[in-house]
């Protein structure tokens, strides 16, 4: 009789089991859209005005691609994940073809400097970095589910880290893209770090060639500085302006002079939402110098705000990682969340000069039609994985 009301039990809370949908990312991620949509227009009316000669234009363009690409999320959150895994070779080789095309090709087009950018019709273009971005948080974690148990060993994790690696030097060799490669290469070395059994020694080993890699930098940047004063490349300029941005204000560190100039001068609860002054004068503050016009004007308390919804973002990708199916679910969650964390830090050091200028723009906030389209398919994905969280009872 016992055993028939427990299988009686057990068969009422099968029938009740749901599927889960997180409810929490999504409102963190339409909040910090809409957030940034505000600061897109307060900051960047002006030049907008100037440049454009309308000042919604920055916020109609945003506007719009955001509503397309939270159709886009919505419609790859329905799609089961394990067909990604049947495509991901395909997507890795894929978006290096696109990253060559950007390099040998009249396809590829030079924006302020740099290229990186493919042309579409219709005067459109976007970042084939970006899809590489989507790549390798599919690649990856096909590899490691593919080798099982070989990944712990050696000759496994070094396997995977030379894809990770290609990957990342395809990036800056073909696009001259650094940031998108440390972000490339930074979500495979999260990856490995997941899954290898000695986490604690590689995180070791990491922080080690970190600190010997910044301090080497310096060292340098100060032995060779008058000698690469005139230097034509700009990533050595950008590091002499990192190095003693005071001697180069008026020159090659004008932008980071004038975004800790904004940061100072917002105090803890800023000058008020439009009353910000800096944002007329640093150039492109749209794009990566976003965060420091938001100090200007929301001050320290806007910025913290800010860093706290990025902290509930990451947790509820991190709750979904813990949460999924099965590894390959677990891992691409892994890989998204690394994207969004890496991007963020990377995005604060810059504008607080605690790293050299490498134009990495804040996530969901900072203006750019390919960067928010990719960042929303990767939060279709996390969405989609969310759906097939099985809740009981």
């Amino acid at each position: 009789m016992a055993q028939r009301i427990k299988s009686r039990r057990r068969k009422a809370v099968k029938k009740q089991a749901v599927h889960y949908f997180d409810y929490s990312l999504l409102a963190i991620i339409i909040f910090l859209m809409c957030f940034g949509l505000v600061m897109l227009y307060s900051i960047s009316s002006y030049e907008a005005r100037t440049e454009y000669g309308d000042g919604m234009y920055f916020l109609k363009r945003q506007g719009l691609i955001g509503l397309g690409s939270i159709v886009v999320m919505m419609w790859v959150s329905r799609l089961d994940y394990h067909m990604f895994s049947k495509y991901a070779a395909m997507s890795y080789w894929g978006s290096m073809l696109l990253l060559a095309l950007v390099k040998f090709t009249p396809l590829g087009i030079e924006v302020n400097g740099a290229r990186r950018w493919f042309r579409l019709p219709a005067n459109q273009s976007f970042q084939p970095a970006e899809i590489m971005k989507i790549a390798v948080i599919i690649f990856i974690p096909y590899l490691i589910c593919r080798m099982g148990n070989k990944v712990h060993t050696l000759k496994g994790s070094l396997g995977v880290v030379e894809w990770g690696g290609l990957a990342a030097l395809g990036v800056y060799v073909l696009t001259d893209n650094l940031s998108s490669a440390i972000i490339v290469m930074g979500i495979t070395c999260i990856l490995i770090l997941v899954v290898h059994p000695r986490t604690k020694m590689l995180v070791g080993i990491l922080g080690i060639i970190g600190v010997i890699g910044i301090t080497g930098a310096r060292i340098l940047g100060l032995i060779l500085g008058r000698l690469l004063e005139n230097s034509t490349s700009f990533r050595l300029r950008r590091i002499i302006a990192w190095l003693n941005p005071e001697k180069y204000a008026s020159t090659i560190s004008f932008q980071t002079v004038q975004g800790l100039y904004a940061i100072g001068s917002g105090g803890f609860f800023g000058k008020g939402l439009g009353n910000g002054v800096q944002k007329t004068v640093i150039p492109e503050v749209q794009n990566d110098m976003i965060l420091s016009a938001i100090c200007e004007e929301l001050g320290v308390f806007g910025a913290i705000i800010i860093l706290v919804l990025f902290g509930l973002l990451i947790y509820r990708l991190l709750f979904i990682a813990q949460n999924a199916p099965d590894l390959y679910g677990a891992l691409i969650m892994t890989g998204i969340m690394s994207h969004i964390a890496i991007q963020v830090i990377l995005n604060v050091m810059v504008v607080t000069n605690m790293m050299p200028n490498t134009g990495i723009t804040l996530p969901f906030i900072s203006y750019g039609g390919t960067s928010i389209l990719f960042l929303m398919i990767e939060m279709g994905m996390a969405l989609g994985i969310s759906r097939r969280i099985k809740l009981e009872g």
